[in-house]
C-alpha cells in the first residue's frame, strides 16, 4: 500500500484537495451570513456543496487502488502537526456526504421556502454549511482531537437546523434540546476517551496512537479509552439503546434537514467507530474484539428487530422511517461485529446504500409535507393517485429498504448474509432475513395507504413541483443503479475493508 505525502508547499491545486475538501463549505458559511441575501443563500450553498462533491470524486479516484494521501497542515509533519489523511474508507464516506448534500440542496430550495421563515434562510444555510464542513472534517482528519472538534461543529449546527422545524411544530425545539443533551453526553464520553489515549501514548495523531498502543500491550488506560470512545460514538451513531434522540430529531426537523442527517450524520459516526476499532486499536485488540462480539453484535440484532417492530406500529411516515433508520444502523454494526473482510465490506456498502435510500425517502416525505401538508397516514390516503411521481419513488425506496433484488439494499444485505455464512453463523444469517421480512410489513403499510385507500373527496392535492420531484427520483434511480451495477460501491468498500483490517499497519 503506497502512501503519498503532500507538503503544504505543493504547487498544484490537486495536491491541496484534502484541505480544499473542508475549506469550501467552511469558508462559504460566513460569506452567506455576510451577504445576508435570502436569494443568494441557496445558490452559494449549492455551489460550495457541488464543488466539494467534485473534490471528493477526485480524492476517491486517487485512493481507490489502496493508496493513502497524507496532507500536512501548515507544513508541520505529524505527529506534531495536524494531518489530513485520505484512504479508500474515508474517501468513500466523503463521496457519500458531498453527494447527498448536493442532492438534498437541489430539493431544498422549495422545501425550505415552505418550511422555514424567509428571514432565517441565510442563517439556515450557514448552519447547513457548517454541519457539512464538520462532517467532512471528521471523515478526513488524522488527528483524534480534531475529530472531536469537527464533531462538535457539525453537532452544534445540527441542533440549530433541527430547531428550525419549530415554525411548523414546537416539538422541534424539544427534539433539538434532547439531541443537544444526548449529543453533549456523547461528545463528553468521546473526549474523555481521547484523554485516556493521550495519557497512555502522549500523542493525538491516529497513526502515532496506533503504533504506540501496539507497544503498550494490555493496558488499563487504553481499555478505558476504548470503552469511553465506543459509548461516545455509539450515541452519535444512534446505536441501540443509545438511540432515544433520533426519532424525534428526524420527525420534527425540516424535511431537507432530516433527509441530509439520515443520509450522512450517523454514517460519518459509523466511520469514526470503524477507524478507531480497526485502525487505531487493531483488530487483534482483545478488549475490542470482546466488545464487538459480546456487546455490539447482540445489540445490533436487537436493534434490527425492536426498531422494525416499533416502525410497524407508527402512524406517521416520517417517524416510521426514523425507526427504520435505527434498524438499518443495526445491520451496519452487525457487519462490523463480524470482524471479517466480508462483514466490514457489507457494513461500508450498506452505509452507502442506506444513505441514498433514506435520502430519497425523506425527500419524498418532504414533498408530501409541501403538497399534502402532513405525513400522517390518514393525510396520505390515496396519494398514490394524486402524487404519482413522488409515491412511485417511495415504492422504489421501500423496496430498497426491504432488500428486494435489483435494489441497492439487496446488495448490502446479501453481502452481510455472506459474511454470516462465512463464519458459520447460519442462525445470524437467518435473523438478517427475518428482520428484513419485518421491513416488508411496515413498507406494505405505506403502500396500502398510498394506493389502496381512497383520498378524501374534498382533497385537491397536486404533485410536488418538479424541482423537488427530480432530486427525489435521482435518489430513487440511484437505489436501482447501485443495485444493478456494484463495481464502484463494492470495489471501494472492499478496498476500504482491506485497509481497515490491516489494522494499525494500514495507517503507516
Amino acid at each position: 500500500m503506497s502512501t503519498e505525502t503532500v507538503p503544504h508547499t505543493a504547487m498544484t491545486l490537486v495536491d491541496h484537495l484534502p484541505a480544499i475538501q473542508v475549506l469550501l463549505p467552511f469558508v462559504m458559511a460566513p460569506l452567506v451570513v455576510v451577504v445576508g441575501s435570502r436569494r443568494l443563500a441557496w445558490p452559494l450553498t449549492f455551489l460550495a456543496s457541488a464543488a466539494a462533491f467534485v473534490v471528493s470524486i477526485l480524492l476517491l479516484m486517487q485512493v481507490i487502488d489502496g493508496s493513502i494521501i497524507s496532507y500536512h497542515m501548515g507544513g508541520w509533519a505529524p505527529p506534531l502537526g495536524i494531518e489530513y489523511r485520505v484512504d479508500a474508507a474515508n474517501a468513500f464516506v466523503l463521496l457519500l456526504v458531498t453527494a447527498m448534500s448536493t442532492l438534498v440542496l437541489l430539493f431544498a430550495r422549495r422545501s425550505v421556502e415552505d418550511e422555514v421563515s424567509a428571514k432565517h434562510h441565510a442563517l439556515f444555510y450557514t448552519a447547513f454549511l457548517l454541519c457539512l464542513s464538520g462532517l467532512l472534517g471528521v471523515a478526513i482528519t488524522g488527528d483524534a482531537f480534531n475529530i472531536f472538534v469537527f464533531l462538535e461543529i457539525s453537532s452544534l449546527a445540527t441542533y440549530v437546523l433541527i430547531a428550525q422545524g419549530s415554525e411548523r411544530d414546537k416539538r422541534a425545539l424539544t427534539a433539538s434540546y434532547d439531541y443537544l443533551m444526548m449529543g453533549t453526553i456523547g461528545a463528553t464520553f468521546f473526549v474523555i476517551g481521547i484523554g485516556f489515549l493521550y495519557m497512555a501514548t502522549g500523542t493525538l495523531n491516529l497513526a502515532d496512537i496506533a503504533g504506540r498502543i501496539e507497544d503498550l500491550g494490555d493496558n488499563r488506560t487504553v481499555r478505558a479509552g476504548f470503552a469511553f470512545i465506543v459509548v461516545g460514538i455509539g450515541l452519535k451513531v444512534a446505536m441501540f439503546p443509545l438511540h432515544s434522540w433520533l426519532p424525534n430529531a428526524y420527525t420534527y426537523a425540516p424535511s431537507m434537514v432530516t433527509a441530509f442527517l439520515a443520509a450522512t450524520a450517523t454514517k460519518v459516526a459509523v466511520y469514526v467507530l470503524l477507524r478507531f476499532v480497526f485502525s487505531v486499536f487493531d483488530p487483534d485488540f482483545l478488549f475490542g474484539t470482546n466488545t464487538l462480539a459480546f456487546i455490539i453484535l447482540p445489540l445490533a440484532v436487537v436493534a434490527m428487530f425492536s426498531a422494525s417492530f416499533v416502525a410497524i406500529f407508527q402512524s406517521d411516515l416520517k417517524r416510521m422511517l426514523a425507526y427504520s433508520s435505527i434498524a438499518q444502523i443495526g445491520y451496519i454494526l452487525l457487519g462490523i461485529a463480524f470482524l471479517s473482510e466480508t462483514g466490514v465490506t457489507a457494513a461500508i456498502v450498506h452505509l452507502f446504500n442506506h444513505g441514498i435510500t433514506k435520502a430519497a425517502l425523506f425527500m419524498a416525505v418532504g414533498a408530501y409535507v409541501f403538497s399534502a401538508k402532513g405525513t400522517f397516514y390518514d393525510t396520505l390516503q390515496g396519494m398514490g393517485r394524486q402524487m404519482p411521481l413522488t409515491s412511485a419513488a417511495v415504492v422504489v425506496g421501500g423496496l430498497s429498504l426491504i432488500g428486494v433484488p435489483g435494489t441497492a439494499g439487496f446488495i448490502s444485505k446479501w453481502v452481510l448474509v455472506e459474511a454470516a455464512l462465512e463464519k458459520g453463523w447460519w442462525p445470524v444469517a437467518l435473523l438478517i432475513v427475518l428482520s428484513s421480512l419485518l421491513a416488508v410489513i411496515y413498507v406494505w403499510r405505506v403502500l396500502e395507504v398510498l394506493y389502496m385507500q381512497p383520498a378524501s373527496e374534498s382533497s385537491t392535492v397536486r404533485e410536488a413541483p418538479m424541482s423537488m420531484v427530480i432530486p427525489i427520483w435521482i435518489g430513487a434511480l440511484a437505489c436501482i443503479y447501485f443495485g444493478l451495477d456494484t463495481d464502484v460501491t463494492l470495489t471501494a468498500a472492499r478496498t476500504a475493508a482491506q485497509g481497515l483490517l490491516a489494522g494499525s499497519t494500514g495507517l503507516h
